[in-house]
């Protein structure tokens, strides 16, 4: 029997790989800098990723790249806010990635059918925000906070610690009264982890598990791809793509990426062999 991820207005069966496509409001994106600041910019990106094939839309207004200033959450919103609006009324999920509570309660009731938090629902409110409406919500791993969190990061034992705390987080969730079923995991690749590290992660992904929930991986563009490849920013597709199949392989329902169309076209070859399955 598939699992389902109740996701707001949506349920998303994962019995497949579901890809989530980035689109970054932010001015200081490691990724994308300002190039979908402007309204009407981020919108039109988003339905280029939709016609691409994504099946999540992951909109950030801050940037919680390493050595990232914290923004306001009234600059988060004014960033968020008019592209959850222009977005709501087309047929796909529309995560929001923040760890405010002030701007999770404003997105969700604008629309909003997922949280992405980087802090694990830890900052204040954010658990009672979550926990009052019926969307999804990523609950994921990081050691620090941005500005601090790739100061020498160690660890004992890597997996087995990013597991304990995963699992520590999804039972105060579950304690709240989210669901099981509204709930995904990321170990937080590049969030308090050495390149090594990281992939190290990726080979473990599947030890990293909780509770039966489904995984979600974000390894695109990131610098462990850089570290493996020597390529800069722009040119880490072919590595991306090679990280979502490591992960896939080892249990990712759910995939955070910004080169949509080549990811899909990846992941539909990787089913084809791996299941026999086609898109038909």
């Amino acid at each position: 029997m598939a699992q389902i991820f109740r996701c707001g207005r949506f349920e998303l069966d994962l019995d497949r790989p579901r890809v989530m496509g980035i689109l970054n409001v932010t001015p200081d994106s490691f990724s994308d800098a300002a190039r979908f600041l402007d309204r009407d910019a981020a919108v039109a990106h988003a339905h280029q990723l939709m016609d691409e094939g994504a099946d999540i839309l992951d909109i950030g207004g801050e940037s919680t790249r390493p050595g990232a200033t914290p923004v306001d959450a009234r600059t988060e919103l004014a960033r968020v806010l008019p592209v959850v609006e222009a977005l709501r009324e087309f047929a796909i999920p529309l995560s929001v990635d923040t760890s405010k509570a002030e701007v999770m309660r404003e997105v969700l009731d604008a629309g909003a059918d997922m949280i992405n938090d980087v802090y694990a629902l830890r900052q204040p409110g954010a658990l009672a925000a979550v926990a009052r409406s019926n969307c999804g919500v990523c609950i994921m791993h990081m050691r620090g906070e941005p500005r601090t969190m790739q100061a020498a990061p160690r660890y004992t034992n890597l997996v087995a610690e990013v597991r304990a705390f995963l699992d520590e987080r999804v039972g105060v969730a579950l304690g709240a009264g989210v669901e099981a079923a509204r709930i995904v995991t990321d170990p937080g690749f590049g969030f308090g982890k050495t390149k090594r590290q990281d992939f190290s992660l990726l080979r473990d992904l599947s030890r990293t598990r909780v509770r039966g929930l489904p995984l979600l991986a974000g390894v695109s563009r990131k610098s462990m791809i850089g570290y493996a490849t020597g390529r800069p920013v722009q040119d880490r597709l072919a590595g991306s793509i090679a990280g979502v199949l490591a992960g896939v392989a080892r249990g990712a329902r759910i995939v955070r990426v910004h080169d949509v169309a080549a990811t899909v076209d990846a992941l539909r070859v990787w089913r084809a062999v791996e299941d026999g399955a086609f898109d038909d």
